[in-house]
């Protein structure tokens, strides 16, 4: 057994640098990256690995990307597919690796798309759009959609829409790859519900809110056909008072389940819970600053003893120690630069 060896994928904007992925060795002793290699792609504003971690999907100016993952974690670039819309900005495969989810921010459009036995994008099997108007009649208050994602008995396809104020729930059809609309999670109004996360085993779904700072934790369940979900608890990320401008930006577990991290603008900071793995609550570990603006993503490496913020308005990373007994963060070294850095995948390369 030799030690286990990462790579981080960092998907990035364009304006300035054509590589819109960055690939970096990451240094499990110290806790920092090494560049290894960047890919050409526009506008990389989102990516995800399949589920047999062989192929790595991200959003580009025009549609999606398909790219195989190469045994020393480089990329070798399989082709591309229209979205038939607007730039997306989240991109997600579903549970046996046959369709790919994308979501539309700016025109509140939901793309399905099958994937080939080899892992490139095929045909679109579906889209969306979705409807309505919120609250207010502004920018923010029609639909965009931020993310989709679907439930880990690949059954509910579950997309925010950050405009709407809701979460809807479509039963996806795994062979012809068509959504219908099964249920609606309803959100605070105007909290702009942004991404879910969906505990290991399934049985919990967390829904971050960007505007209003919180995150909604819900049991679901599946009962012949009808799904299930029961809120449980709500807890804030940052707290929202008058004249601030804090917005939540980030959702991710570490790697073993027992973290769930998030972060916030405006205050630029992190915030760590423990994760019951019994009933789905969060207990605050730590809200600490993450010494950058606009911590867009950010990830605990897979060891859970350093952390990494992608701060997308600074243009760098910026890299700690972690100790999850004690609820501290201490800086580790100097930032890197990375031109507005969206977000991160650590990824495991084969023994």
């Amino acid at each position: 057994m030799g030690k286990e060896k990462y790579v981080a994928y960092v998907s990035t904007y364009t304006q300035k640098d054509s590589h819109g992925i960055k690939i970096y060795d990451v240094d499990m002793e110290k806790g920092r990256f090494i560049l290894k290699n960047e890919i050409e792609i526009s506008n990389a504003s989102y990516i995800c690995t399949s589920h047999n971690k062989k192929y790595l999907y991200s959003i580009t100016d025009f549609g999606v990307e398909a790219y195989r993952i190469l045994a020393d974690g480089n990329l070798e670039k399989l082709n591309f597919a229209s979205i038939n819309g607007m730039r997306g900005c989240y991109v997600s495969v579903d549970y046996s690796d046959s369709f790919l989810f994308v979501a539309g921010y700016h025109d509140g459009k939901l793309t399905v798309l099958r994937l080939n036995e080899d892992g490139s994008i095929g045909e679109i099997t579906d889209e969306i759009y979705h409807k309505g108007l919120g609250t207010i009649a502004e920018r923010n208050f029609r639909p965009h959609i931020n993310c989709a994602r679907m439930t880990h008995d690949n059954k509910y396809l579950l997309v925010t829409d950050q405009g709407m104020d809701h979460v809807n729930v479509y039963h996806f059809d795994t062979q012809k790859g068509k959504v219908k609309i099964a249920d609606v999670v309803r959100s605070e109004m105007e909290s702009g519900p942004r991404l879910i996360k969906i505990s290991k085993d399934g049985r919990f779904i967390y829904v971050l809110h960007e505007w209003k700072c919180y995150i909604d934790v819900y049991s679901y369940q599946d009962r012949n056909n009808v799904p299930y979900f029961e809120k449980i608890q709500t807890v804030e990320t940052a707290k929202m008072s008058k004249g601030n401008n804090n917005a939540s930006s980030a959702l991710s577990f570490s790697a073993d389940y027992n973290y769930l991290l998030t972060t916030n603008a405006g205050d630029n900071s992190v915030v760590i819970y423990n994760v019951n793995q019994e009933d789905g609550t969060l207990t605050k570990n730590l809200a600490l600053p993450i010494s950058g603006e606009y911590p867009k993503d950010a990830e605990l490496f897979p060891n859970n003893k350093f952390l990494v913020s992608l701060n997308h308005e600074s243009n760098e990373m910026t890299f700690f120690h972690v100790n999850l007994e004690a609820g501290t963060i201490i800086m580790n070294g100097p930032g890197l630069k990375v031109n507005v850095p969206n977000c991160i995948i650590f990824c495991k390369l084969p023994e």
